[in-house]
């Protein structure tokens, strides 16, 4: 069981979080349909949830990545919630809304964590899809998480099916030490070609740089951990990706999980999902359709 460093997630200094929340706020507008917000209590503080969509398919759950938050879906959301409830989380213990009050001490906590989340919400069954780093904590989930979930679809998931390279670690330490406009761009054309933010998201994604996390980091999960998941998952990587090492992972996942499938898309880099989305939602999608329907077939 993996265990983590017991502190909660917090800025470095009150201005920070000023300048966060401003530009945290500055986002909302993108999101293009109707939503609910909501704060939910938990046992490790409050987590921020948006909620959008209806409709006859199980409700969808969302984890964001790095610098990201609920609200980062904005790009997805109208296809994702045509026909089911979708929710999307402000991660506890990353920079966001959501409001940690107690240390997650090891992996099983995030688990206990996301109970208490659908606790909330009311629902007894949901898929679960992470993206990035919201991938590692899907995986998290569904390695102690809850029997409430159905299945796992992961996007471009890194440094926890095999290694990153020491290059990209690197070049990550880099703009993290200096945050400037000229890294931003360099690392997103690296990381990301193809995939342009939007003023608002760059602005929020500078502004969590002096967030110090609480929901510790990605680590290299066990051939036995990956053999423990039996879900139906789908794993997407783009084919181009300088962070995944998408053949390998692919290899690993299909060598280790009951019931997978993957799928490397073309050109595609690490932010495949709004490059290319005509080539991953609606792999998205008819995954999520077809469990609905072996769901309701039980």
């Amino acid at each position: 069981m993996g265990r983590m460093n017991a502190t909660v997630g917090r800025f470095a200094n009150e201005r920070a979080r000023e300048d966060y929340l401003r530009a945290y706020d500055a986002m909302e507008h993108l999101w293009p349909v109707p939503v609910e917000r909501a704060d939910l209590p938990t046992r490790f503080g409050s987590t921020r949830v948006r909620r959008s969509g209806s409709g006859e398919g199980m409700p969808l759950l969302l984890l964001h990545g790095l610098n990201g938050t609920g609200s980062s879906w904005h790009f997805a959301i109208e296809d994702l919630a045509r026909d089911r409830e979708v929710i999307a989380v402000d991660v506890m213990g990353t920079a966001g809304r959501s409001i940690q009050t107690v240390p997650f001490l090891t992996d099983a906590d995030f688990g206990e964590w996301f109970d208490d989340v659908l606790a909330g919400l009311g629902l007894d069954g949901v898929h679960l899809l992470g993206e990035s780093n919201g991938a590692w904590h899907a995986a998290r989930i569904a390695l102690h998480g809850s029997p409430r979930l159905r299945t796992l679809t992961l996007i471009e998931p890194n440094g926890f099916v095999v290694r990153p390279s020491t290059g990209a670690l690197l070049k990550f330490a880099r703009l993290s030490a200096r945050p400037t406009d000229a890294g931003w761009r360099r690392m997103s054309e690296w990381l990301t070609p193809g995939v342009t933010l939007t003023v608002e998201e760059l602005a929020c994604a500078k502004a969590a740089m002096p967030f110090r996390p609480g929901v510790g980091w990605p680590r290299l999960l066990s051939d036995a951990e990956w053999e423990r998941m039996l879900l139906p998952t789908l794993a997407v990587f783009g084919g181009e990706s300088v962070l995944s090492r998408p053949g390998a992972a692919a290899e690993r996942l299909r060598e280790h999980l009951a019931d997978v499938q993957t799928v490397i898309v073309p050109g595609g880099g690490h932010g495949v999902h709004p490059q290319l989305p005509g080539s991953v939602r609606p792999r998205v999608l008819e995954f999520l359709a077809r469990h609905d329907r072996s769901r309701a077939a039980n």
